[in-house]
């Protein structure tokens, strides 16, 4: 891997002092707690974060702001509670099941209209991370060549990029055949499916670290046609946090407690653009089941995805957010159903909490908006080991 190292062995000793710390925390209450700010013994206040899936680079600077201890010298100790399919995470934070959910923005949407209550208070990526992959000599070129062709999509409210780019190129969904794919690039190997939906920090990789069985070696970027959906009017923005709605307008506590979370959050966000290896080894710590190289491409190209944010992490750009909407009412599945019918309600999304996050964080030694990342070069291993 060719990148600066530094030393891991910090870490742990962060790690260490954090456990001893939280010995002297009483029992799990309630999220919301007493907004302790974890000086002088105060009781930690006992918050519930939802990913929407399992351990992984995707969600490094969760996981790093609870390793090194942000989450802690903000009086909180936070519960991170994978996903890995079975559980939705909007759905659990509309249930009052968890405090706080990782979620993409169009899933959240469906919810809202079907009656959650909840607000996106911090948009981590600004841009989509969906690809669309099929063999150089296809012929699939751009969205428009899907007529005709099987294109592979895993469904579960990740294919409305998919149908919103379509629609933006006047195809109805009945020209092309959509395939349902597992979540690894397996069809698209065995020539199942014509092009496959990756994420540029998983499946994307998945194909980079496997060998081509007519030379042995590695398959290399240009053996593929890449499709990016950011490039497409079928962009939508994925992963936000969300809040619940209500408590957010009427519960002080919970007010305060959101702020203090989102700034341990950019803390760890800021420290895994900084450090991918160190945040890597920390996501495998937390029971990532990919090798590192995967890890670490993973992290990498997450952090592509959240930097630069010119106006701060987190802070949702409302153009952005008004082409997701629009692609989302403009998608139509294979099924003649849309993710959305209408416009969602001005409380989708608010940039209140964040940014007094960042104004608390201004003046600190921290890169709130990743002008100076630089993202590294990750050399990828078979099978990413």
């Amino acid at each position: 891997m060719n990148h600066s190292r530094r030393r891991f062995a910090t870490i742990g000793a962060i790690a260490l002092s954090a456990a001893l710390a939280l010995t002297a925390c009483a029992a799990p209450g309630d999220g919301g707690g007493d907004g302790g700010d974890g000086n002088g013994g105060d009781e930690l206040t006992q918050v519930k974060l939802q990913l929407q899936w399992l351990p992984q680079g995707q969600f490094a600077g969760y996981f790093a702001a609870q390793e090194l201890g942000y989450f802690e010298d903000e009086g909180l100790d936070v519960e991170i509670i994978p996903s890995g399919g079975d559980i939705v995470p909007q759905d659990a934070l509309a249930n009052g099941d968890v405090d706080y959910a990782i979620a993409w923005v169009p899933k959240v949407l469906g919810s809202i209209e079907q009656g959650a209550n909840l607000t996106n208070i911090a948009q981590i990526f600004q841009r989509s991370g969906t690809l669309q992959v099929s063999w150089a000599d296809s012929g699939i070129d751009s969205v428009a060549d899907f007529e005709g062709k099987k294109i592979g999509s895993w469904g579960f409210g990740n294919e409305w990029e998919i149908f919103a780019a379509m629609a933006a190129e006047g195809l109805d969904s009945s020209t092309v055949e959509i395939i349902t794919q597992d979540f690894n690039m397996n069809a698209f190997l065995q020539g199942d499916i014509d092009a496959a939906q990756a994420m540029t920090y998983n499946e994307y990789a998945q194909l980079l670290e496997t060998a081509n069985p007519d030379t042995g070696e590695l398959y290399q970027p240009d053996d593929f046609n890449v499709i990016s959906y950011e490039d497409t009017e079928g962009a939508m923005l994925q992963d936000a946090i969300w809040a619940d709605t209500e408590r957010l307008e009427s519960d002080e506590e919970y007010q305060e407690t959101t702020v203090k979370f989102l700034k341990a959050v950019i803390r760890g966000w800021v420290y895994a653009a900084e450090n991918p290896e160190e945040a890597s080894e920390i996501t495998i710590g937390e029971g990532s089941g990919w090798g590192p190289s995967h890890e670490l491409w993973m992290v990498n190209e997450t952090n592509k995805l959240i930097w630069p944010s010119p106006n701060g992490i987190g802070m949702m750009d409302e153009a952005a957010w008004e082409a997701t909407v629009a692609g989302a009412l403009s998608a139509v599945n294979e099924s003649g159903a849309s993710p959305i019918t209408e416009e969602p309600p001005a409380t989708a999304w608010t940039n209140e909490w964040i940014q007094q996050a960042l104004d608390e964080l201004e003046g600190e030694d921290l890169d709130l908006t990743g002008e100076g990342f630089e993202p590294i070069e990750v050399e990828l291993t078979e099978g990413g080991n």
